[in-house]
């Protein structure tokens, strides 16, 4: 994560610590390992954390989010700090401020209350959430991440589909092979499963554009939940290119007979109750894995955190 010649090396969005070792994947932010503790307790449904050496990582995310860290993507969060009336009341905090309770009331002011994240100016009048969905559609074709990150947060549907050809961002971000663009659209949750009215997927518009690698990271993304559980569960993945969608861990013996039943069960789920079941067991094993990360590196950066609470 050092920065080349012409760039500083990145610090800590939130204290300004040097070379920070976390990520935040939805607010496009590296974090220290103090912070990180706190942007823990908030929740992955505030902030999605992960290490930037202990975790999995698709290339594209890492890259996404390196490069949104470089192209102020904290100034979305921060967007107020330079106005009148925080400048002489809010104090953001530095590297040697406790955790507690400094930076954690900074923190959880700036991603859970969005006490200082940017907002439509006064004249600009009311938020146009047409023109924004319009702006978003538009933006996606070219490289602009950082005025990708700026639309969602203002509002913009990652979903909406164009009246014509009901072409939704993902569908356009396909088409014109823009990897980033549709990571950070997958992280909002764009569904990549979405149907243009050719019937097209935004998988199927890659390919179509020759963009097979792109291609192969939509469907996926379409996978993204299985996806998940079987490299969790067996540190593999399905291979899509080859029709392998599915990875089903071999169970024998007793362990098959006791787990018969279970399976019968789920079967008779309705599909609304179900997918709640595996979206809560999606959010347990991201749980488990960021502990992991964090476990693994607690002796060597977080000794003073070591007794501190975290209930995320």
């Amino acid at each position: 994560l050092s920065g080349s010649l012409s760039e500083p090396p990145p610090q800590c969005a939130d204290c300004g610590a040097d070379d920070p070792s976390w990520a935040s994947l939805n607010r496009g932010v590296l974090v220290c390992t103090d912070c990180c503790f706190v942007h823990r307790n908030l929740g992955r449904y505030i902030s999605q954390i992960k290490s930037l050496k202990k975790s999995h990582w698709e290339s594209g995310q890492l890259d996404l989010i390196k490069l949104l860290h470089r192209s102020g993507s904290n100034r979305i969060w921060e967007h107020a700090l330079t106005q009148s009336q925080f400048v002489n009341t809010v104090k953001k905090p530095i590297a040697s401020d406790p955790v507690f309770p400094t930076k954690e009331i900074f923190i959880k002011a700036k991603y859970v209350d969005q006490a200082y994240t940017i907002r439509q100016g006064k004249d600009d009048g009311p938020i146009n959430i047409e023109d924004l969905n319009r702006q978003l559609w538009s933006c996606v074709r070219a490289p602009h991440v950082d005025t990708t990150l700026r639309l969602l947060v203002l509002g913009a549907d990652p979903n909406y589909a164009d009246h014509e050809k009901h072409n939704t961002p993902l569908h356009v971000a396909a088409k014109e092979g823009q990897l980033l663009q549709v990571e950070l659209l997958a992280i909002y949750g764009a569904s990549p499963v979405m149907k243009n009215l050719a019937g097209q997927t935004p998988s199927q518009v890659a390919k179509s554009e020759g963009h097979h690698e792109l291609s192969n990271r939509l469907t996926e993304l379409s996978f993204e939940i299985t996806n998940r559980l079987s490299l969790y569960l067996s540190g593999k993945k399905p291979e899509h290119n080859r029709g392998q969608n599915f990875l089903i861990p071999d169970l024998v013996g007793k362990d098959r007979e006791e787990l018969r039943s279970i399976r019968q069960s789920l079967q008779l789920l309705p599909n609304e109750q179900f997918e709640k079941i595996a979206q809560d067991v999606y959010d347990e094993v991201d749980r488990r894995e960021t502990v992991a990360a964090w476990e693994s590196t607690r002796e060597k950066e977080a000794k003073h955190l070591a007794n501190e609470q975290c209930v995320a």
